[in-house]
């Protein structure tokens, strides 16, 4: 089959095809499972029930995560009625989603051999359920908006070619496309959203695509005023990540940004390659600011990531320096694509098919170990489907195996208080038991804790706030994140003794309750009065 002959109309097809064996396999079992970041986990599903119940991120609760984070589970949650089918379902959706715009996008501006293993690349670092840079054994939605937010920001550097095979409406489906990625991208984590917006400036600079550029802009401005008409928490959101940005937020140190680097050298190595062709070819100012956007940008995401390796967006970068060369090489004359031309496709298709097969195999990893109902159960009610495994290394299977232990502890000693368990805050990295027992969650706290990234000594929710609803709070003698457990015992513990009794203590677990405030009762002057006569004299 001559790749170079395929109809833009069927690289389009192909893509959607992968996006919908993509999605299938993530939700047809209906299960979710995990090996690492089980507590990252936790925190999603915590959203999501906190959503079922009504509340409005950072409005009723505090995060740093974007809004949509918690909505897209959500969503998989409603159509699946299960929690433990809410992110494979939820992340199966947003996978076609992206998978309309990069359908369009790699259709209208790549030509197929470039497009096809580009676009499958991107689908499955947005489907893969583990942190990229980490091995098959890690299986894990922990952290899964950087996986949408490289995949989406890919497809959007793609949009710097012009377009190739122009449709009815060029313009306005690449304005809306490049809408809906880059609002995707805000409300999922902003970081990645700035990075898009800077993207579409860089845009403005090429005269035949300022039209849908600003129309992009429009798009997004308007798209923003809606969001915000609903949700009505831009502020408190930009308060939350202030807060989370006072701890984390610093400059890295001269060591950890070589180290970064070199762990990526061959990444960037391969992409000088390729930009370093295209420009002896272009000669382009234009096309060196992309370049060195996409090198800068990349290296600022990782930095800012829980991630060692996997900057999506250089192969994004490389795809668009080899359909340049391509679009530029001069036509020979036995028609056979010219040596320089062919020789970067077959390097680009060199760079993203390890991690396309390694993506592939661990998905279909996922989905056979779901389909099956292997590993562990969490021992909560509403959390029946999600299951810690352990595979061929032990890794983090003992220890969040006796977390598992714990929780199971816990869910007994708040059964055991009946209709007294009300709202309950777990001082540890996440709290699971009011999504998992299926109890109103308390309004004001935040979703997650995270020594040293999220909160410290210094920066945290005043107690006032974060205990305003809480009427039991649980303290971890095994926790699932021993910094942050013992961090939150000491910057809360003044008010926890002044406000709440010990009710019970069992092996894993501090139960506390809220105390009810003294009983005090007003009297009259005339009553006082009156008591005084009518009560016993103490004489004779």
């Amino acid at each position: 089959m001559n790749v170079s002959k395929i109809r833009p109309a069927s690289v389009a097809a192909l893509v959607l095809a992968m996006a919908t064996i993509c999605a299938l396999l993530l939700a047809l079992p209906g299960q979710t499972v995990t090996t690492r970041y089980l507590n990252d986990l936790f925190i999603f599903l915590d959203g999501v029930h906190r959503v079922s119940e009504g509340q409005v991120p950072n409005r009723d609760f505090h995060t740093a995560l974007g809004p949509l984070v918690y909505y897209v589970p959500a969503l998989g949650y409603w159509i699946s009625g299960r929690l433990g089918a809410a992110m494979p379902v939820g992340i199966a959706l947003l996978v076609l989603m992206i998978a309309l715009a990069a359908a369009h996008i790699v259709s209208s501006r790549l030509r197929p051999a470039i497009a096809l293993p580009l676009s499958i690349f991107l689908i499955l670092v947005a489907a893969v359920p583990i942190n990229l840079g980490e091995s098959i054994a890690g299986l894990s939605f922990g952290m899964f908006y950087n996986r949408i937010g490289w995949a989406a920001l890919g497809l959007l550097l793609i949009m710097y070619l012009r377009p190739a095979h122009r449709r009815s409406f060029q313009s306005l489906i690449d304005a809306f496309c490049a809408a809906s990625l880059t609002l995707l991208m805000l409300y999922m984590k902003l970081s990645y959203g700035l990075v898009a917006l800077g993207f579409l400036i860089l845009m403005l600079l090429d005269s035949q695509q300022r039209r849908w550029t600003l129309g992009a802009f429009g798009l997004v401005l308007a798209g923003g005023l809606l969001i915000e008409t609903v949700w009505d928490a831009t502020e408190a959101h930009f308060n939350d990540l202030l807060l989370a940005g006072g701890v984390s937020g610093s400059f890295k140190s001269m060591d950890e940004l070589v180290a970064m680097f070199f762990r990526n050298l061959a990444d960037y190595t391969l992409f000088v390659l390729f930009a370093a062709f295209a420009l002896w070819r272009t000669r382009s100012f234009r096309d060196f600011l992309f370049y060195g956007f996409c090198a800068g940008s990349g290296f600022m995401l990782i930095m800012q990531n829980f991630q060692t390796g996997g900057i999506v967006i250089l192969p994004a970068g490389a795809a668009v320096a080899a359909e340049l060369l391509a679009r530029t090489a001069p036509a020979p004359i036995d028609r056979k694509a010219p040596a320089l031309a062919a020789g970067t496709q077959l390097l680009l298709l060199a760079l993203v098919l390890p991690s396309s097969i390694h993506h592939a195999a661990t998905l279909g990893l996922h989905a056979a170990l779901a389909s099956t109902s292997q590993g562990q159960p969490v021992p909560l009610p509403k959390f029946d489907r999600v299951r810690l495994v352990q595979l061929w290394t032990e890794d983090s299977y003992p220890a969040f195996s006796r977390y598992l232990e714990s929780l199971g502890d816990g869910a007994r000693a708040l059964s055991a208080l009946g209709p007294e368990a009300g709202r309950v805050h777990v001082l540890d990295f996440v709290g699971p038991f009011s999504a998992g027992l299926g109890l109103a969650p308390p309004r004001g706290d935040s979703t997650w804790h995270h020594w040293g990234r999220t909160i410290n000594e210094h920066h945290h929710l005043p107690p006032e706030t974060l205990f305003q609803d809480v009427h039991v709070v649980m303290e971890p003698k095994w926790p699932v994140e021993f910094s942050t457990a013992e961090g939150l015992r000491q910057i809360y513990a003044d008010y926890l003794s002044d406000h709440y009794d010990l009710e019970k203590e069992t092996k894993d677990w501090k139960v506390y309750m809220r105390r009810e405030p003294a009983e005090t009762v007003s009297r009259s002057p005339e009553a006082e009065q009156g008591k005084e006569k009518t009560s016993p004299s103490s004489g004779g």
